[in-house]
């Protein structure tokens, strides 16, 4: 393996000390110095990545470019290499560009993300600022694991709200602050996409399946499709009679309670529309008038 990590330099005829300097402070970084002397079919394929990026360290780069280089581990070394990528690009203080088509592992990785669709930049920002406030339906739907809700439906002017109700016949009708949402105005009696993330959707506090829900601007009634139990949180796949959702609840629940109507609650303060048309994310803030 020393003869693999060193096989750029010595190409460039680069001095026998300098080369094996190089080699003993990449595999130092990388945590391989006891694996210099095995071959390469030794290796498993979390170490041999390791090599791989080695080599890429002895030529000393101001620039990383990384394909994909975790698509062929397995689950848990995807998350050890993940952890150590991101140590060494600590390290390093190099720039490193990261491809990948997993979200997880932009999302964790990433200081800036650049979301591409069919060769096409879509928004290029901060993890968090792509994660909040997509731009369009593309990278609302990319990010996010569940993914984000899509629900279309139609909006009409209702006092000082706008009020959202689902397409065909749907079981989810809200109501948003018409202050808070201006742009939402020119849909009024037009398609309109809702977008939820499944965090920001959950069992409403006031009830269980055989009591009575309390009206509110956010809640809708839902049966629960299937149940997701994943220890510290809960997966509920939801049908509102037009749509299939889900919400991650805190709440603990049991394969039992799948089949039984609940009251669901929507974080409308999170909550993004989408125009149908454009795909593109509408504003949220600014000051607005509806007419009576």
């Amino acid at each position: 393996m020393l003869d693999n990590l060193a096989v750029g330099r010595k190409l460039r005829k680069f001095p026998k000390a300098e080369i094996k300097k190089r080699v003993v402070d990449a595999a130092a970084i990388l945590g391989i110095e006891t694996l210099l002397e095995r071959k390469p079919k030794a290796l498993s394929g979390g170490q041999r990545q390791r090599v791989a990026v080695g080599r890429a360290i002895v030529r000393q780069p101001k620039v990383f470019l990384f394909d994909e280089p975790l698509s062929n581990l397995d689950a848990k070394m995807r998350v050890q290499m993940r952890t150590e990528i991101t140590k060494l690009h600590q390290r390093l203080q190099a720039t490193m560009i990261y491809v990948t088509h997993d979200q997880i592992e932009a999302m964790t990785m990433g200081d800036r993300i650049v979301v591409m669709n069919d060769g096409v930049v879509q928004q290029n920002d901060a993890p968090l600022k792509l994660y909040h406030e997509p731009v369009n339906l593309f990278v609302a739907g990319f990010l996010g694991s569940p993914p984000m809700n899509f629900i279309t439906g139609t909006l009409k002017a209702e006092g000082d709200k706008l009020r959202f109700s689902e397409a065909e016949g749907g079981t989810i009708n809200v109501a948003f602050p018409a202050a808070e949402r201006p742009a939402a105005r020119e849909f009024i009696g037009k398609q309109i996409i809702l977008g939820i993330r499944p965090e920001n959707l959950d069992v409403a506090k006031f009830n269980r399946p055989e009591g009575r829900a309390k009206a509110a601007d956010n809640a809708f009634p839902a049966i629960v499709d299937i149940v997701e139990p994943m220890g510290a949180e809960t997966n509920l796949y939801l049908q509102t009679g037009a749509h299939t959702l889900v919400c991650r609840s805190q709440d603990s629940f049991d394969h039992r309670e799948a089949g039984h109507r609940f009251q669901f609650q929507i974080n409308l303060e999170k909550a993004h529309l989408f125009d149908p048309i454009s795909k593109e994310r509408l504003p949220d803030e600014g000051p607005a008038k509806l007419d009576a």
